[in-house]
């Protein structure tokens, strides 16, 4: 039995659940697929699927190998791309995560054009404004916004937003346009109760500082609720330019206090740690990057300084 084959044959049995699925991206037949999964299993000394009336399911024991098992091809993989060269396609499958307004506005509308530029690459994407384990969900690379928590996570930075104050303009309408930031407490704010967000904000105009405690009714966990909130006029909201850049451009809503600064919020693409950096999610990461370069001015990590590679800007982020 090869054993690099017999892992390809597991990791696409788990995550396509069907052995004739398996069976038809190996271009095998189905029986030849059970005989693989069986060798293995004798192999190894334990049961790694269980069958039940859901599917297939892998045990403990084959969620472990699993994990370890799709590493393993995946390293082959990319020893063969490097083997054959820097021109060669990428193939195979490429797992993205991502929140999902941000995704929804600026990463799935030009997937039709990455897949067309790879047409031997699958892709899947995991929209979620959680932050969710890269090695147990099998993520490739996740897109996130704002401050990284986790010190152990291998992340480069591909772009940057300011963040902005806006609301409806029939909000305004109602309860008049601020001209400071102290205007704000006597606004109603919609918040963004996640990371990134929250209700104290710092704004800046040269050297001058006001600190502001919003007030809000509504609280909400997903950035697609926050955008109906403000659409809806039930509130202004401290956000980044990204959320509601065509909105501002259509004027569906309006941009206050323009003359104050906030800080920005970074997006970064973040890689599962404990792997090497696939050259997939190498290629997605520059691609995003290059795709936002067109529509958003990135801050540029050393001015002055050419742009560095991508492997040279693949790090591990220390967080204080």
């Amino acid at each position: 039995m090869n054993r690099l084959a017999a892992m390809d044959a597991f990791v696409r049995v788990v995550d396509t659940g069907s052995f004739t699925e398996a069976a038809r991206q190996l271009r095998v037949g189905q029986p030849a697929i059970s005989k693989i999964i069986a060798q293995l299993e004798d192999r190894v000394g334990v049961k790694l699927l269980l069958r039940t009336t859901q599917g297939l399911t892998p045990t403990e024991a084959g969620e472990i190998f699993y994990e370890h098992a799709k590493r393993s091809v995946e390293e082959a993989d990319e020893a063969e791309l490097k083997a054959r060269g820097a021109g060669a396609a990428l193939s195979g499958r490429l797992r993205i995560s991502g929140a999902v307004t941000f995704s929804r506005l600026y990463v799935v509308p030009v997937l039709r054009k990455f897949m067309t530029m790879h047409p031997a690459l699958d892709v899947e994407v995991f929209l979620d404004d959680r932050n969710v384990d890269l090695v147990e969900a099998g993520i490739d690379i996740a897109l996130r916004m704002g401050d990284l928590q986790d010190s152990s996570l291998t992340a480069r930075k591909i772009g940057s937003s300011p963040r902005i104050v806006v609301g409806a303009p029939g909000y305004f309408a109602e309860a008049g346009i601020p001209e400071t930031p102290a205007d704000l407490v006597a606004h109603q704010s919609v918040i963004y109760d996640r990371r990134g967000g929250g209700t104290v904000w710092t704004f800046t105009q040269g050297t001058a500082e006001s600190a502001v405690k919003l007030k809000g009714r509504v609280r909400l966990t997903a950035a697609e609720g926050v955008r109906e909130a403000v659409f809806s006029g039930m509130g202004l909201a401290v956000t980044s330019e990204w959320m509601f850049l065509p909105e501002i451009a259509s004027g569906r809503v309006t941009r206050v206090l323009a003359d104050w600064s906030l800080p920005q919020i970074d997006l970064w693409a973040v890689f599962p740690t404990g792997r090497n950096v696939s050259m997939k999610a190498r290629a997605f990461a520059n691609f995003i990057e290059q795709e936002l370069g067109s529509k958003f001015s990135n801050e540029a990590d050393d001015a002055g300084d050419e742009r560095a590679s991508l492997d040279a800007k693949v790090s591990v982020i220390p967080v204080s």
